[in-house]
């Protein structure tokens, strides 16, 4: 039994690090096609295919956020913690991972002088919602734990129930506060958080406001406390089957509902605010998150060496130092100048060299670069 139970934990770890390792790699490629191809090929297929495929990453990586998110508190239950610690721990996590999504804005301005604008120092970036929702969380949590539940099994629907409040509330929310219902009366930077206007006068669909995107780390850790009833854990491959079904149906229910012809909201956009949307995308992420479990498993996800999930291992590490080579001034490829045969061997590079720098970091653990020893929490988070 001890043996199994370890085999399902190892799987268990496995498959998530290899999917925040794909989401890496379809992070690097959206990146390195936007940030280098220039001219005609801007306006070629692969263009807007990798464009597409961009949508995937920041979802991805805050859906599994909420599902580590869960089985954090999970351990620290397990452990006898209390719901006071198990909040203030989990919130200086996620304090931690803003505080690095502020340093990372920091660099980035510092590299980016005589050019980069001041206000980029309050661009809401992917980490900043990441360290937002991982505060949330542990906040929701203690609520759920608020009528004193001790029981596990208890603790975890009371988890469900707010994780998926939480979520439908963030959903429904979106479209008004970036319409009807904007902060107006707040700092531009604050606002920012809400809507992602930034400095432009109105929201910005590539920003990563909380409304809608802390909706999915919600999502995750819904889906996270699911599979740590005894059922699910016993069950892993049919439960993370009925996840992939039930991701299925999510997308179906998304795009059924848009065709209604009734609209609740004044201004509809299906494809930044609809709630519609965040069905389909979060189906799109339960399916990804069971097809990743299955190349693990079944497939030869664990075969050897493998570099996403070394990838996956050191993500914050590997989306902090690509984009200093993909969109900043130490860039591998000159930016916007070339085709698709340079932007792809730039690319390839940028692979090959991440997999490396992940799989030092990974060999090495006792060493990090100053910056992270400060934030152990956060990227053991």
């Amino acid at each position: 039994m001890k043996t199994l139970m370890a085999e399902k934990t190892t799987k268990r770890i496995a498959y998530i690090d290899w999917l925040r390792g794909f989401a890496c790699l379809v992070m690097f490629q959206t990146h390195c096609y936007d940030s280098w191809l220039g001219g005609a090929a801007r306006d070629s297929g692969l263009f807007k295919l990798s464009q597409l495929g961009g949508t995937l990453p920041a979802p991805l990586f805050l859906f599994l956020a909420g599902i580590s998110f869960a089985l954090v508190t999970d351990k620290l239950r397990q452990r006898g913690a209390s719901a006071d610690e198990i909040a203030r721990k989990t919130i200086l996590r996620g304090g931690e991972i803003f505080l690095l999504g502020l340093l990372f804005r920091l660099q980035e301005f510092l590299l980016g002088q005589p050019w980069a604008p001041w206000t980029d120092l309050l661009r809401v970036d992917v980490l900043n919602v990441i360290g937002v929702s991982l505060m949330m969380m542990g906040v929701a949590c203690r609520i759920a734990a608020a009528g004193g539940a001790t029981d596990a099994k208890q603790l975890r629907r009371a988890t469900i129930v707010t994780a998926v409040a939480c979520a439908a509330a963030i959903a429904v929310f979106t479209p008004p506060l970036w319409t009807s219902w904007r902060p107006h009366s707040l700092a531009w930077w604050l606002e920012s958080y809400i809507n992602g206007v930034h400095t432009f006068g109105k929201p910005q669909p590539w920003l990563f406001p909380i409304f809608p995107w802390a909706s999915f780390a919600f999502a995750g850790l819904a889906a996270g406390s699911l599979l740590l009833f005894d059922w699910a854990r016993k069950n892993e491959a049919l439960s993370l089957g009925f996840a992939g079904v039930g991701g299925a149906a999510l997308i179906a229910l998304g795009l059924w509902l848009d065709a209604r012809p009734v609209r609740l909201y004044g201004e509809y956009d299906f494809w930044h605010t609809s709630p519609n949307f965040f069905l389909v995308r979060a189906g799109i992420v339960l399916v990804v998150i069971f097809l990743g479990y299955a190349w693990c498993r079944w497939g030869p996800g664990e075969w050897g060496f493998s570099p996403l999930i070394e990838m996956g291992k050191c993500s914050l590490l590997i989306y902090w130092v690509h984009i200093e080579f993909v969109y900043g001034g130490l860039s591998i490829v000159p930016r916007h100048r070339v085709g698709v045969s340079a932007a792809t061997l730039g690319l390839v590079a940028i692979f090959v060299a991440m997999t490396l720098l992940a799989t030092i970091r990974n060999r090495f653990p006792k060493w990090k670069p100053q910056m992270l020893a400060m934030f152990r929490g956060a990227a053991r988070t």
